[in-house]
């Protein structure tokens, strides 16, 4: 088989710098009307950095939906960038409204950055609302830049969002194999656009990065790809199990959290009920038990929401040591 030959033939030398040609093909075969040439491989957090840096300059102006992954926004601010905040509702279940996204937008807005399935909320746009997003940003010409890591688990399949990569011409996809795929510890992610001159830009900026990726990396990414719809399955499987019990623990503790169901993704984002605050519960909890949530402090969003991912095979372990402490605290 293929697959068995580029193993077995594989050498630990450098290796082509836009990626594996098979792996760029694989991945292009992901998007519809997409070629090769309009794929890279990267490191997911490089090809933020990268992108970023290929498409802004000190004072652009950037919107990027908040709380959200530190690079998406910090980059742009590091390069000189003013950046706002679209940040959604929660009372709403998390949802990011169009009309606060407009207001946002000024005459030299260069690029919108979104995530969905958000981190850390698990919010979806509606199909509908993704697709005026796009035709609100190319009524005026900018840019989007969408992280996509948590693609392909939502939590029903028919709330998946086409790729932006595939809607808009001005779209930047980041997609990879740490989270949709848990396979985090390879490295492997990539970036897809029909914008060819930007993709060569970027390109052209990895020569002062990575270069190139790992050898062995890549032809496990390869065979990752041709056995994603497996693999996928098996990581709905768990996040649907894992979140029947996460469902149920936060309907026994409601004098510690509230919370808004994910749509999609392996974290969630619930408040909290206790005195203290989020990051004076975690360090306590940490300590204690072992258990390590996320505090709001990191994403900048004040001290009453925690995050908590529920991805991992002992999930339910950890969250029966986790119910076992909350009942002793709450009594």
């Amino acid at each position: 088989c293929i697959r068995d030959r580029l193993w077995d033939e594989l050498k630990l030398s450098y290796t082509e710098s836009p990626g594996h040609p098979r792996l760029r093909k694989a991945t292009a075969g992901l998007y519809q009307g997409l070629d090769v040439e309009d794929t890279l491989v990267a490191v997911p957090e490089e090809g933020i950095f990268l992108s970023m840096h290929a498409l802004l300059k000190s004072g652009d102006h950037v919107v990027c939906t908040f709380p959200g992954y530190q690079s998406l926004y910090e980059i742009p601010r590091a390069i000189g960038c003013r950046v706002s905040q679209w940040e959604p509702d929660e009372a709403n279940g998390w949802q990011f409204d169009l009309d606060r996204l407009a207001a946002l937008l000024q005459p030299d807005t260069r690029l919108v950055v979104v995530n969905f399935p958000h981190n850390p909320t698990g919010a979806l746009l509606p199909r509908e609302a993704f697709e005026a997003l796009i035709d609100l940003l190319r009524q005026r010409g900018i840019y989007l830049f969408c992280d996509e890591m948590y693609r392909y688990l939502e939590f029903e399949p028919e709330t998946t969002l086409p790729a932006a990569c595939e809607r808009y011409e001005r779209a930047v996809t980041l997609a990879g194999l740490s989270k949709a795929y848990g396979l985090p510890g390879l490295r492997i992610g990539w970036l897809a656009t029909q914008d060819q001159d930007l993709i060569a830009r970027i390109a052209q900026l990895k020569d002062y990065t990575t270069i190139c990726a790992s050898a062995p990396s890549e032809i496990l990414a390869i065979m990752a790809l041709d056995n994603r719809e497996a693999i996928v399955a098996e990581q709905r499987e768990r996040l649907h199990t894992n979140l029947h019990l996460l469902e149920t623990f936060m309907a026994n503790h409601e004098n510690s959290f509230h919370w808004q169901r994910p749509q999609g993704g392996s974290i969630c984002f619930p408040g909290l009920r206790r005195t203290e605050g989020a990051q004076a519960f975690c360090r306590t909890l940490v300590e204690e038990t072992g258990i390590m949530l996320l505090p709001a402090h990191p994403f900048q969003y004040g001290d009453r929401h925690v995050r908590i991912g529920f991805g991992r095979n002992n999930f339910p372990e950890v969250l029966h040591r986790f119910g076992d402490y909350l009942s002793m605290a709450e009594r």
